[in-house]
């Protein structure tokens, strides 16, 4: 394809065909050393999850982006089978998520930078594994990445992880795939955008996820003006006697920053999920955002948020692109 597009998990698709898009989600989370661990994360029942995803087409939804990366809890098949289902659109992700999601003895450290990125290139281009890279056959689906995921913590970027974001940076110079982050509560964002400017990533397709966890508004300030895009997705979780801080830092940047600011639910514990008889359920943007921002006189965002600065951000970052 030669004019823009975004790779889903049922192939690539035209960027105007991205519509109404939810920018971090986590959709299947399968069986593994994650969940085995916190068994609140497992979201692996294939009909529960197309039910939920079928509730957010009907109600205008179209995108939506997983962010469970390569070996821990990534299942691209039932990803591929809950699209099919429900008609939404998935972006899968390759990358490596937060250490504490992985054993001690995980492949992942001892990978060198040229084998991480040949591995992140081969989902991006050929597949993603059958079996996860979780044993020593690999079978590719034809089922590929369409975005790659790094994770920092609490601590100062580690030169494991500067590692990682080598990698990232590598495939996605290559490849023109995304780059989507974790931040714990926006922690290390700032060190993050400069890193990536620093080793020459396309930062219009760079997003920083959790960064309103940070709350302060001169810090969220400092990252977007690297030039990277954000991630909000705590609107519901902040406690009803404190601060909605991401309604707060959406009312004071969205006029200085139409262009960086996307939305999210991130629901990785079941206990969000209607379909799995918790909530606010995968709607929760879609019945809140609209009244709030239009309260505001922000309405004219809406489309920003949630069309074109998604289309932008996870379209390939191809040449003149």
């Amino acid at each position: 394809m030669n004019n823009p597009f975004f790779r889903t998990v049922l192939g690539d698709r035209p960027a105007d065909e991205m519509g109404f898009t939810y920018s971090h989600e986590h959709i299947i989370i399968e069986d593994s050393y994650v969940t085995a661990g916190h068994p609140e994360f497992s979201l692996n029942d294939i009909e529960k999850v197309a039910e939920e995803l079928l509730g957010f087409y009907k109600a205008g939804g179209r995108t939506v982006v997983d962010t469970m990366p390569a070996n821990c809890g990534r299942n691209v098949l039932k990803l591929a089978e809950v699209s099919q289902k429900s008609k939404v659109h998935i972006i899968a992700p390759t990358g490596i998520h937060l250490e504490q999601y992985y054993p001690e003895n995980h492949w992942r450290y001892t990978y060198t930078e040229a084998q991480l990125t040949d591995l992140f290139i081969q989902d991006v281009q050929f597949g993603i594994d059958k079996f996860d890279y979780g044993g020593p056959i690999v079978q590719r689906t034809t089922h590929k990445a369409g975005l790659i995921k790094l994770a920092t913590g609490d601590e100062p970027i580690s030169k494991h992880q500067e590692k990682i974001f080598r990698a990232v940076v590598n495939t996605h110079l290559e490849t023109g795939v995304p780059i989507l982050t974790h931040t714990n509560f926006g922690r290390q964002a700032l060190e993050q955008a400069l890193l990536f400017e620093k080793l020459g990533a396309r930062l219009n397709h760079v997003v920083l996820s959790h960064v309103d966890r940070a709350k302060e508004v001169d810090y969220n300030r400092a990252v977007l003006d690297v030039g990277v895009k954000v991630e909000y997705d705590s609107a519901f979780r902040w406690p009803a006697d404190s601060p909605n801080w991401t309604l707060r830092l959406l009312e004071a940047l969205l006029p200085d920053y139409p262009d960086q600011i996307t939305l999210g639910m991130d629901m990785a514990k079941n206990k969000y999920w209607k379909s799995y008889g918790g909530g606010p359920g995968l709607n929760y943007l879609i019945d809140t955002i609209p009244a709030f921002l239009n309260k505001k006189g922000l309405g004219h965002h809406l489309d920003a948020i949630f069309i074109q600065n998604p289309r932008e951000l996870y379209t390939f970052a191809l040449p003149n692109n």
